[in-house]
């Protein structure tokens, strides 16, 4: 009787007049106006551009392929553990990606091991070990732990099955405290990732792409949205509207970016990424994003890529699946996008 499902519609229904007059611009005046709001609505983020100092911690011979456990450096009292993945017999710098994954037990997830390091030879779950499936496409792969996750859970959540739990909540509550966002450092923290790649001899800087997953796919698109060092994204499992996902069912928090749907709806955030190439893939079973919201999302990017006059650009692969990685189309278009 008084629940209030029926404000958070007219909340919905009642954007600001100025706010749907600029919707219903023409992409090329709002595309920077878009930029603009994306960035203010990740909040304060770290100016640093101090040095990485990169340590490997150990190398693996996998097979057909080595494996490489680095950190690195983000920011004062932060830094980043990664899987690097590096194919066999490689002739001069490689086509590079960077594979983020999604909830669940951290990076060890995508590059085919158990929490505990050990190798896992069960079938994959929703993850589908991508990394090793884009590796064994002549790529290198960099896999980072997402701050949140894993090995880089808060102290008070080290304990707790890591298959389970996650630091999200925790993080993003005390950073809106400091004017700051997860999503936010999330994003600068991916973008701190690209910057040791470029420090790497064996990765060509002009062959970089990204692939995520669920909010790893997040991390994808918002990434490559503001860093144009990326050529080539694959998202999966999370292109979708605001209205159709996000504001239906309860996400993850990390997801939800303040004050942004005044300005730009979820499609147009992923669409600041064209003119350079983009697939998005989805379930057509997928409860979290479901297949009427993310085809809806399809046509407005369609849209963006069609005043970019990029058409080609933009590809999808709606897949008989769930909330799950696909890979069927993607990672040979990643391979070919990026000449590997």
């Amino acid at each position: 009787m008084w629940n209030p499902d029926d404000y958070l519609e007219l909340v919905y229904n009642n954007l600001n007049d100025e706010s749907r007059l600029a919707i219903k611009k023409p992409w090329n005046e709002r595309k920077a106006d878009v930029r603009s709001k994306l960035l203010e609505s990740l909040g304060e983020i770290p100016n640093t551009t101090g040095e990485l100092n990169p340590v490997v911690l150990e190398r693996m011979d996998k097979g057909d392929h080595y494996l490489e456990r680095v950190i690195y450096t983000t920011d004062i009292n932060l830094q980043v553990a990664a899987f690097v993945l590096s194919p066999k017999r490689l002739m001069g710098k490689a086509p590079t990606v960077l594979a983020w994954h999604g909830h669940g037990y951290g990076s060890r997830e995508i590059v085919g091991l158990k929490p505990d390091g050990t190798t896992d030879d069960a079938p994959p779950g929703i993850h589908q070990h991508f990394a090793l499936k884009l590796v064994q496409r002549g790529m290198i792969v960099v896999a980072p732990e997402i701050i949140g996750f894993g090995d880089r859970r808060l102290s008070a959540d080290k304990d707790k099955d890591p298959k389970k739990s996650s630091s999200c909540f925790s993080l993003a509550s005390r950073l809106l405290l400091y004017g700051k966002t997860l999503a936010g450092l999330r994003i600068y923290e991916a973008i701190r990732s690209l910057d040791y790649l470029l420090m790497r001899e064996d990765v060509d800087p002009n062959r970089i792409g990204c692939m995520g997953f669920s909010g790893g796919g997040l991390i994808a698109s918002l990434s490559s949205a503001l860093d144009e060092r990326i050529k080539a994204t694959v998202i999966c499992a999370f292109t979708s509207t605001f209205r159709g996902s996000l504001l239906a069912m309860n996400h993850c928090i990390d997801n939800y970016l303040p004050s942004i749907l005044p300005y730009a709806d979820l499609p147009e955030l992923i669409g600041l990424i064209a003119p350079r190439a983009l697939f998005v893939e989805s379930g057509i079973e997928d409860p979290l994003f479901p297949v009427a919201s993310v085809q809806e999302a399809i046509v407005k990017l369609k849209e963006i890529y069609y005043t970019e006059g990029t058409e080609g650009k933009f590809e999808v692969d709606l897949f008989p699946g769930k909330h799950e990685v696909s890979g069927r189309q993607s990672y040979d278009w990643l391979a070919r996008q990026l000449k590997a």
